[in-house]
């Protein structure tokens, strides 16, 4: 299948051309966002940036690293207040080695606030003139990245859009593409179905542990013995166990075998389908893919939800109709249509697949239209990693 988009120096295909305002720290976010409402670039909000945890340092910026890197990003202006643990250092090396324009502005050597802004609209424009003269060329569907997302589930997202998706997941596999299965949390009572469609016994045994892991922190963060929650949403919405729920989430990535487990925010290096280590909450786990090259997002929900990414279009299906009509601005399509007999999930997929097409080649998603554009990552475990450590070595022995 062909599409068309921009190829970047490093010779990844992007579907957008954004120029990316990162703000390095939540102390300039209004700074960022001033020179967006003054431009066409993008930015987000964020409460992170300065911190003396090494590993809450390190994973934000990779996360920044990871959305300047990915390739529906054209430009980058870093703007940073000049005293955060954020490395902008890093930063800015880092994105460069991409071969895209790069600037980075510092709010305590320029003046101050106001005339940040007006130096980094500036700088925006001129980015944006010279992204204006790059020619959309010819691409293919193996070079996507498609993050698999659900969130406000309901009794029927495990019958209608999730398996539709997994429909689509499976035709974006069989064209050579990736698919990014994410929310270990939500993998918890399913490890078993999930885990035999693994490329080898060492990866089974690896996703294994990882859902372990998960369960076990869980179970030392809450009261609940089970250690996992559904939320009062998912409840409402007909849903009666994790493993419930864990079992529809994990339809989203088709029948096909398991490639790859990767790291919160790492981009992966083999297609087909992909596990990424990420928590439960949606607009995290969305960021972590995005950060990990995710062009575009796939998010079923079932009781509706309006998320979206800076930088990466968010196509929502609904698991049926009556929250589709509810909610046209919000939601791109609708898998209701299977509840109701009148099509297929196959069917289904297949219109999934069109408007994914669509979509790369220039349509723009509900989310993007409505310029919603979250970003979250996640917190660093509250429990002692050496008592995460101690509990799996006593229960992986009988994976």
């Amino acid at each position: 299948m062909k599409i068309s988009g921009y190829r970047r120096e490093d010779g990844s295909f992007g579907i957008r051309n954004h120029v990316l305002v990162i703000p390095t720290v939540s102390c300039v976010n209004r700074v960022a966002m001033d020179i967006v409402n003054r431009t066409e670039a993008v930015s987000f909000l964020h409460p992170y940036g300065c911190t003396f945890d090494a590993d809450e340092n390190k994973i934000t910026d990779d996360t920044f690293i990871g959305h300047g890197k990915n390739p529906n990003v054209g430009a980058v202006l870093i703007v940073s207040l000049g005293c955060e643990t954020a490395s902008v250092s890093r930063i800015v090396k880092e994105i460069k080695q991409t071969g895209k324009p790069v600037e980075f502005m510092i709010v305590q050597l320029a003046g101050g606030s106001r005339s940040t802004t007006k130096l980094g609209v500036e700088k925006v424009n001129s980015l944006q003139e010279k992204l204006g003269k790059q020619k959309k060329v010819d691409g293919d569907m193996s070079e996507i990245i498609v993050a698999l997302e659900c969130g406000s589930s309901d009794a029927f997202s495990g019958i209608s859009a999730n398996p539709a998706v997994g429909e689509a997941s499976d035709l974006i596999v069989e064209q050579g593409g990736t698919v990014v299965l994410s929310e270990v949390t939500e993998m918890v009572g399913a490890e078993n179905v999930l885990s035999r469609r693994s490329r080898d016994e060492n990866m089974k045994k690896d996703l294994l542990e990882l859902i372990l892991k998960y369960e076990i922190e869980l179970s030392k963060t809450t009261e609940d013995d089970s250690g996992v929650f559904i939320s009062p949403g998912n409840i409402k919405g007909g849903l009666t166990t994790i493993e419930e729920k864990s079992l529809g989430c994990i339809y989203k990535a088709g029948t096909t075998t398991i490639n790859q487990i990767v790291k919160y925010g790492e981009k992966p290096s083999e297609k087909g389908v992909i596990i990424m280590d990420t928590p439960g909450f949606d607009i995290a786990s969305v960021t972590g893919k995005v950060a990990g090259g995710a062009q575009i997002v796939l998010f079923t929900t079932g009781k509706g939800t309006p998320t979206g990414s800076p930088i990466a279009p968010v196509l929502k299906i609904s698991s049926n109709n009556e929250i589709y009509d509810k909610l046209r601005e919000d939601i791109d399509i609708s898998a209701g249509d299977v509840l109701e007999g009148k099509k297929t999930l196959k069917e289904v997929g297949k219109e999934i697949l069109g408007l994914i097409l669509d979509t790369v080649n220039g349509k723009e998603s509900k989310s993007e239209y409505s310029q919603i554009q979250e970003f979250s990552i996640p917190n660093v475990s509250v429990v002692k990693k050496e008592a995460i450590h101690e509990e799996l070595e006593k229960r992986k022995k009988s994976i």
